[in-house]
């Protein structure tokens, strides 16, 4: 009855390890990206060609848009670029307009969490953007160009994005923090983070990533030709007094104020 028992427990153990295995080699062995579109409410999908009659102006630029990759050609996915975000548009199209019979994801992250998981995983942390007076649309264009501003031949940089809100961190200064010219991104998980500000490191930690140069003695912490072993023990380097100018200054090269 014992050996009986524990062989049933036996082949439910490796029966079900086996099921796993099969489920994770194909998802793996997949070689496309597969989405699934948001539903809506006895509606079917009729093509992006259809979304073209009445969003000229959205649909013009959509070609070179990061998210025309989305794009499924063949009678199964009918070219379903638009509807990949916006849900099958048979009942909208039919209408000529509305609200509830479309998706929007501009007003509901959920659907860019689709596919951006691990977005959904840090708008979640402590320190995050308040989904709900902030959306993903307000940062990112799915419908023109590259979702993320900057870099390559583009005239425009990333900070862009963040000073259309934080307009008092743009400057011009006399003393720049050089980070600043590089990305906001530099120092800033504009997602969401476990640290406040949303920065990417704690304390020091973050400055030290950046601000650092081979020690040679013992117990000392040399930067910038002056030893920091004392200030890094009273607080973080923005906040003991030192260099509390973090994004530039006017009149102090060292960020002092």
């Amino acid at each position: 009855m014992i050996s009986r028992l524990l062989r049933y427990k036996n082949t439910l153990l490796f029966g079900g390890a086996a099921v796993w295995g099969l489920t994770l080699v194909s998802c793996v062995m997949v070689n496309r990206t597969i989405i699934m579109p948001p539903q809506v409410p006895g509606a079917t999908f009729v093509g992006s060609k259809n979304c073209v009659e009445c969003h000229q102006g959205i649909t013009a630029a959509f070609a070179d848009a990061t998210h025309a990759k989305l794009q499924a050609p063949g009678e199964n996915a009918k070219n379903i670029g638009c509807e990949s975000c916006h849900g099958p548009g048979s009942v909208h199209s039919k209408k000529g307009s509305g609200y509830t019979n479309i998706v929007n994801p501009g007003k509901n992250p959920e659907m860019c969490f689709q596919c951006h998981l691990d977005k959904r995983g840090e708008f979640a942390l402590p320190h995050a953007h308040p989904m709900g007076k902030v959306t993903c649309t307000d940062c990112h264009d799915p419908h023109k160009g590259d979702a993320i501003v900057s870099g390559g031949t583009q005239l425009a940089a990333a900070n862009e994005t963040c000073l259309k809100c934080h307009s008092a961190q743009r400057g011009p200064y006399v003393f720049e923090h050089e980070a600043l010219r590089e990305n906001c991104t530099t120092c800033h998980n504009p997602h969401g983070t476990v640290n406040d500000k949303m920065l990417k490191a704690r304390n020091q930690t973050l400055c030290l990533q950046c601000h650092y140069q081979q020690q040679t003695v013992g117990g000392q912490l040399w930067i910038g030709g002056r030893d920091h072993a004392a200030f890094v023990q009273r607080g973080t380097c923005w906040t003991a007094g030192c260099h509390e100018a973090v994004h530039g200054s006017h009149v102090n090269s060292s960020l002092r104020f």
